[in-house]
């Protein structure tokens, strides 16, 4: 029976749209919070309703895309000709033309649908045919991202797979987005990613419907964006020495080191990955990071410092250069900032933010103001007399010269100024978009000022904090698990959602060398985040979601993108006895796993202790290795805890 979705759903109220199971009068009952491991229907983020139908659609061998505004929509019929044609070895055509033998239907509404608005979509899958329906291409682009869900994880390989039923279940789905920025920050700064990982990490973000990639193009690491007029911004802000270890402890690079580890992007490469981005539904939000993190920029051109001795300075490599004893802002050991006293400072952000916005249509330019140390300028002949001229009392106020000026160079440029949290604290206009890092509270702050807020929290949407524990982590001053990333909830209780734009996960790449890594921090945290700005709040279940994550794990092997197994790695939690031994007990995030562990220094398997109890640890054990198991297969990383780690961990109190 055919089911005229959009008038049957619109009449749907949303308190039914919040229940935790649909029926379907023709079709099944489908809960989509129960824990459906094995169902073929494993989609994130987690639409709004799903009915299951009976029965599948079949996949033929001459698959014909109907498209009646095909000029419209010529990316998602790319899209699906390049992902069906390629690991099915079949033939996907497309016509504009009415035809009766059309299998896939794309579908832009004559009449706006309200219900799903400019992103939304209705996804109708019968045995004879698929029909995507939307207001907008992005919406018939995400309907195609949920079509490739529905069939066999084998769809993601890059090359044809041979002996695959492909198959799509029938099913009627109504999904729209909860919140228009859906975001991720891409460290390029800190270390260089070729214009080709850059798409491929693009490609990544838009099968779970990601709609903003935030590029972080310079720090002190390097300044990766062509500015014509400053050649030695990439001559030399864009190169330093390679180091590999833990990044903030490195040893300073020796003069007669060579400086070649870097890179950076023209403007004709930026403006291709704008247009690469762009056909994905994908706008790019630049970001240039000042007036802290600028020493890349102070390297190639130290008149833009107040520091005299700035001449000599060099692209930080991962050496120490900031003291955080003291916590936020950091005492710098090297003045990393621009000046806010010297007007060379605002011509030259004249000129970058002229040519950045000429590359980048998005309507937003983000400007940085994090973590800018103020030692310096407490020191500095121009600030003081800057303060006196200004009638400024504070550090902060000084900052907050600067960032008004940089607000209207941004304005005049034609772009909304866009910064960190931290630019409230010395006052700007109402006009300041804010994403808040350091706390959800600062973006409630600025939202309750009427600022437009992008939250971006470091306690749920670090991508760069370890994702389990650090004897297996690269090694990072914070964690961040799976579990606690899928808590968090862009709209917080008190705050009214329209000053709420949406929320971002953040990828720094200090510890993050490569594509890979890049792709291993993201995965599967970033499925996390894109189901807390896209899916309904009432939807979120954990045990849900984690079902349908790995089924998602298998699509990442096929799809050869990699990802994080840390979600099955044990908890450690350690204390002393009254006897002062050391009593270790162990949990996981994933209930059901057992844990079997070892002390002997041998490696664990299904045969040796399982975890019962907290473990007291042998007097002259030197390692507890632990691993985890779902019924008699392997599924965690084998972990080797040195017992004097625990020691650590737990001191002897004296």
């Amino acid at each position: 029976m055919k089911l005229l979705l959009s008038s049957m759903l619109l009449s749907v109220s949303l308190s039914a749209i919040a229940q935790s199971t649909v029926i379907a009068t023709d079709g099944m009952v489908f809960n989509p919070t129960a824990n459906h491991a094995h169902s073929e229907i494993a989609i994130i983020p987690e639409p709004v309703t799903v009915i299951k139908q009976e029965g599948h659609f079949i996949l033929p061998q001459s698959i014909l895309i109907h498209a009646p505004k095909s000029t419209e929509l010529k990316q998602s019929i790319t899209f699906l000709q390049e992902r069906l044609g390629i690991p099915t070895g079949y033939f996907v055509s497309s016509t504009a033309a009415a035809s009766t033998s059309a299998n896939i239907k794309l579908v832009l509404t004559d009449r706006n649908d309200a219900l799903i608005g400019s992103e939304g979509y209705h996804l109708q899958v019968t045995p004879q045919q698929i029909t995507i329906t939307a207001n907008k291409p992005a919406g018939i682009f995400y309907g195609v991202q949920t079509l490739m869900q529905l069939l066999p994880k084998e769809i993601e390989s890059k090359e044809e797979v041979k002996d695959i039923k492909w198959q799509i279940p029938c099913i009627n789905i109504t999904d729209y987005p909860r919140l228009g920025w859906r975001g991720l920050m891409f460290d390029v700064a800190r270390h260089f990613f070729t214009k080709e990982e850059v798409k491929q990490y693009i490609d990544a973000m838009v099968r779970y419907k990601y709609n903003i990639l935030h590029l972080h193009l310079t720090d002190d690491e390097g300044w990766r964006i062509e500015i014509k007029g400053y050649p030695k911004l990439t001559e030399v802000g864009a190169w330093n020495v390679k180091r590999v270890g833990t990044f903030g402890n490195f040893i300073p690079p020796k003069p007669d080191e060579p400086r070649n580890y870097g890179g950076f992007y023209t403007q004709e490469d930026l403006k291709e990955l704008v247009a690469y981005a762009k056909d994905r539904f994908v706008n790019i939000l630049p970001e240039v990071d000042v007036p802290g993190h600028s020493l890349a920029a102070i390297a190639s051109y130290p008149e833009l410092s107040c520091t005299p001795e700035a001449v000599n300075y060099k692209v930080r490599s991962g050496e120490r250069i900031m003291d955080w004893s003291r916590g936020a802002p950091p005492l710098a050991m090297v003045d990393n900032t621009l000046c806010p006293a010297n007007e060379k400072v605002y011509e030259f952000l004249d000129t970058v933010v002229a040519q950045v916005a000429k590359i980048f249509p998005f309507e937003y330019m983000h400007m940085g103001g994090d973590e800018a140390p103020h030692n310096y300028w407490e020191k500095n002949p121009q600030i003081a007399e800057l303060m006196k001229r200004e009638n400024l009392k504070t550090m902060a106020q000084v900052q907050g010269y600067f960032e008004r000026r940089l607000e209207k160079i941004v304005a005049k440029h034609g772009k909304r100024f866009m910064a960190w949290d931290e630019v409230l604290e010395g006052g700007v206009s109402q006009s300041t978009a804010v994403m808040s890092w350091r706390d959800m509270k600062y973006g409630v702050e600025a939202a309750k000022n009427k600022h437009e807020v992008v939250m971006s929290p470091t306690q749920y949407a670090y991508l760069d904090y370890m994702q389990a524990d650090e004897i297996t982590e690269p090694k990072v001053y914070k964690g961040l698990r799976l579990s606690r990333t899928y808590e968090f909830d862009p709209v917080p209780e008190g705050v009214d959602p329209k000053y709420i734009k949406g929320g971002q996960g953040n990828l720094w790449t200090e510890q993050v060398y490569n594509i890979r890594q890049a792709e291993y921090m993201t995965w599967p945290r970033g499925f996390a985040l894109a189901e807390s700005v896209w899916s309904p709040k009432e939807k979120k279940n954990w045990k849900n979601f984690f079902s349908r994550t790995e089924q998602h794990f298998g699509r990442l092997d096929i799809a050869e993108t990699k990802y994080a197994p840390s979600v099955y790695d044990p908890i450690f939690n350690v204390k002393r006895t009254a006897d002062g031994k050391l009593l270790v007990t162990l949990s996981t995030e994933v209930e059901d796993l057992d844990i079997y562990y070892s002390f002997d220094n041998s490696f664990p398997d299904q045969f040796y202790p399982k975890y019962t109890e907290p473990l007291v640890v042998p007097i002259d054990a030197n390692t507890l290795r632990v691993i985890t198991y779902r019924g008699k297969k392997p599924i965690g990383r084998m972990m080797n805890m040195p017992v004097e780690e625990l020691n650590k961990r737990a001191p002897i109190k004296k």
